[in-house]
């Protein structure tokens, strides 16, 4: 195994299919630990680095969306993807509220799988080309620190924004009272321009509404089909 290898952890309850995955992506020269529930996935998580999870949903004692939660709370920019035997729309739309990447549903095509994989951690090592000279910002009643993460209104105490929310915020930012495209903060924050990480940022977005709602002068329109737009009286 090389030293450069990326590291994977896989949480799967069925062990026969965890032992399948684990020996495939293994021969395709990533480093794989494997966890048989969300409680030991979670354990190997807080011990070790990884730069990618491949979480199961329906587990004992904590299910993966549970997991993926506690992943985030320490790290927001681990890619994670689901694996599931549910199809249903809502379960789907659940797994990338809680910040998944992806969701595949089994059967799956395992070389589809490895694509997936290599696509992610190869845009993952492509930094988002933000620039980093402007951090602080004024727009109506708020302040907003993208360095530090903070976004203060008024007197209030300040809200640690996570670091997806910060990029996204700087942006809107930074074309304020104008359209900012839905392409070009995908490919500046995720790196990519698919529906996965489209509805991705819309979960963002929608988290940034509820912090903005403090002040009524502030909106960000969905303007449809193009993108959005942070306004500001």
């Amino acid at each position: 195994m090389k030293h450069s290898a990326k590291k994977i952890l896989i949480v799967e309850d069925d062990t026969n299919f965890g032992n399948i995955l684990k020996e495939y992506l293994s021969l395709n020269d990533y480093e794989i630990a494997l966890a048989k529930n969300g409680i030991e996935g979670f354990e190997k998580f807080k011990k070790e680095a990884f730069d990618l999870c491949i979480l199961d949903v329906m587990m004992p004692y904590k299910d993966g969306f549970t997991l993926a939660k506690e992943i985030r709370e320490i790290n927001d920019l681990v890619p994670i993807f689901f694996l599931s035997a549910k199809h249903l729309k809502e379960d789907v739309l659940k797994g990338f509220k809680v910040g998944a990447d992806d969701y595949l549903t089994k059967p799956f095509d395992s070389e589809v799988l490895l694509a997936k994989i290599k696509a992610i951690l190869s845009r993952s090592n492509t930094p988002a080309s933000l620039p980093e000279d402007v951090f602080e910002f004024q727009f109506s009643a708020f302040s907003f620190n993208s360095k530090l993460r903070f976004l203060s209104y008024n007197d209030q105490k300040p809200i640690k924004l996570s670091p997806k929310e910060s990029q996204l915020l700087k942006l809107l930012v930074l074309h304020v009272n104008d359209l900012l495209p839905r392409e070009v903060a995908l490919n500046k924050i995720w790196r990519d321009d698919n529906y996965f990480t489209s509805r991705s940022m819309d979960v963002y977005i929608a988290k940034l509404r509820k912090y903005l709602s403090a002040d009524k002068k502030v909106q960000i329109l969905n303007i449809h089909g193009e993108g959005f737009r942070l306004v500001t009286e």
